[in-house]
C-alpha cells in the first residue's frame, strides 16, 4: 500500500510543480503528512538532492521514496513523480505550434513565475529555521559558513560545486572537532 501512496504522492507532485525547487514545499508537505520523513530527514533531502547529479525532482523522489520504503519506495516515488513529465511532454509535443505563439500561455507563465518564487522563499525559510537554530538557540557556526559561501557564491563568483565541497568541509571541520572535545 505504501507504494501506491508513494506513486500517488509523487505523481501529485509532478503534476503541481513545475520542477526544481519548486518541489520541495509539495515534498516536505507530503512527507509530513504521511510521516515518512521528519524536518532533519527534509533538510538531508535538499542537501543530496542538490549534490548529486541529475534533476533535483527525481533525487528528491529517490531519496523520499528510500527513506519511506526502501528501493521499492525509491522506485515507485521515481515513478510518480516521472508519469505527469512524460504525459505532459508528449502532449505539449502534439500542440507545440499551438502553444508556443499562444498569448494565453504567455500570461499564465507570468502568473505562475512568481508563485514559483515565493515558493522557493518558503522553503528557504522552513530550512534555514533547521539549519541555523537548534532548541531555539542560533548556530554561529553554520550562519557564518552559510554568509561565507554567500559572499563566495555572490561577489567572488566562485562556481557552486566548489562553494559546497568548501562548505562541507568547513562544516566536517567545525561539527567534527565538536564530537572530539
Amino acid at each position: 500500500m505504501v507504494y501506491l501512496e508513494l506513486f500517488l504522492s509523487f505523481m501529485k507532485i509532478g503534476f503541481t510543480s513545475f520542477g526544481g525547487m519548486s518541489m520541495i514545499p509539495l515534498i516536505l508537505e507530503e512527507m509530513q503528512v504521511h510521516h515518512w520523513m521528519t524536518a532533519e530527514d527534509m533538510t538531508n533531502l535538499v542537501a543530496i538532492a542538490e549534490m548529486t547529479p541529475g534533476p533535483l525532482g527525481i533525487n528528491s523522489a529517490t531519496f523520499a521514496g528510500t527513506q519511506a520504503a526502501g528501493f521499492l519506495g525509491g522506485m515507485a516515488a521515481v515513478a510518480g513523480v516521472l508519469t505527469p513529465a512524460f504525459s505532459l511532454t508528449v502532449l505539449v509535443a502534439v500542440f507545440f505550434e499551438k502553444f508556443r505563439k499562444s498569448e494565453e500561455m504567455r500570461c499564465i507563465m507570468e502568473f505562475v513565475k512568481p508563485i514559483c518564487i515565493a515558493m522557493i522563499l518558503g522553503v528557504i525559510l522552513t530550512l534555514s529555521r533547521e539549519n541555523y537554530a537548534m532548541e531555539g538557540k542560533l548556530k554561529p557556526c553554520s550562519i557564518g559558513i552559510g554568509a561565507i559561501m554567500l559572499y563566495l557564491l555572490l561577489k567572488r563568483k566562485w562556481p557552486v560545486p566548489r562553494v559546497i565541497i568548501s562548505a562541507a568541509v568547513l562544516g566536517i571541520l567545525y561539527y567534527g572537532m565538536l564530537l572530539v572535545f
